[in-house]
């Protein structure tokens, strides 16, 4: 699949490093401060990290939850919604709402949700987490999402018009190379991850993963992360980045608030395309298409 299909033209992308308190409107008026600065530095995809409106915590996903359904749901019901699709029509940019904890009523459920809008303020995808971050690392961590959150169940696949798709996915997310690898076999130039590591897995795998998935794809990845507070009760790992199609980190930044900017081009997913022709060489006849299977793109 060549690039000229997949990046029409060239796209600065812009990921938004915040440390998330516990005022709610103070997040989101940081955040908005930050949208806007990326915006006038001439990015067009702008990026803000997992839970960017609330504390990170299973202690904190029920008190700071928002309804979503019907969509749009009403200012009360969803102050954050309505902070985004603002923004981004203020930037002028398409904005990936990083994350925020969703209440369905209908089910009495909390998720982990993505938000995407256009810059004309409406929402054109939403991603609820699929994969809970359930991990039990001795002497080093344990947490468990799904003590409080139910699962997504859905691949995310956003198309932004004059520019082609991306694929949208949440933090867990990223270490199961099935759902990047569908998104990228329907036509990807990008996989954006809003993600929290930590200090433990930070340093183990967050780089790694976010090369592996570019490698695996030959498309750009951005990774989203929250500032790291130690005085809150979970320590991200910080260090958002932009690995290339050929799994090279391009732009990174360290633990602290700040912007990330990296400029992606149809010419660099075709370059590497050229040179390790993988998309021409996988062998369908030995082992199955996954993206041609039973994937469920709706909830």
């Amino acid at each position: 699949m060549m690039a000229d299909v997949l990046l029409k033209k060239r796209l600065k992308l812009a990921l938004v490093q915040l440390a998330a308190g516990a005022d709610k409107a103070a997040n989101l008026g940081r955040a908005r401060v930050r949208v806007l600065e990326a915006s006038k530095a001439g990015a067009r995809l702008i990026v803000l990290p997992e839970c960017f409106n609330s504390p990170y915590g299973t202690q904190f996903f029920s008190r700071y939850a928002e309804t979503l359904l019907p969509s749009p749901p009403s200012a009360d019901a969803s102050p954050s919604f309505h902070a985004l699709s603002a923004l981004a029509k203020e930037a002028g940019a398409f904005l990936v709402g990083g994350s925020i904890p969703e209440y369905e009523p209908a089910t009495g459920k909390y998720y982990n949700t993505s938000l995407t809008f256009s810059p004309a303020g409406a929402l054109l995808a939403t991603h609820r987490k699929v994969h809970l971050f359930d991990i039990d690392i001795p002497g080093k961590i344990t947490f468990r999402e799904s003590d409080s959150l139910s699962p997504g169940s859905k691949v995310t696949i956003v198309d932004l018009p004059e520019y082609g798709k991306v694929g949208i996915a949440i933090c867990y997310d990223v270490r199961f190379p099935e759902l990047a690898m569908v998104a990228a076999r329907k036509g990807c130039f990008a996989l954006i991850y809003p993600g929290a590591f930590n200090m433990t897995t930070g340093p183990l795998h967050w780089q790694l993963q976010a090369r592996a998935r570019a490698v695996d794809n030959q498309v750009y990845v951005a990774l989203c992360s929250p500032a790291r507070d130690l005085k809150a009760s979970y320590h991200a790992w910080g260090h958002s980045l932009v690995a290339d199609p050929n799994a090279e980190v391009v732009a990174e930044t360290d633990e602290k608030e700040g912007i990330v900017y990296a400029e992606m081009s149809g010419e660099k997913i075709d370059e590497v395309r050229n040179g390790i022709p993988i998309y021409s060489q996988r062998r369908f006849d030995v082992y199955p298409d996954i993206s041609e299977g039973n994937v469920n793109y709706g909830e």
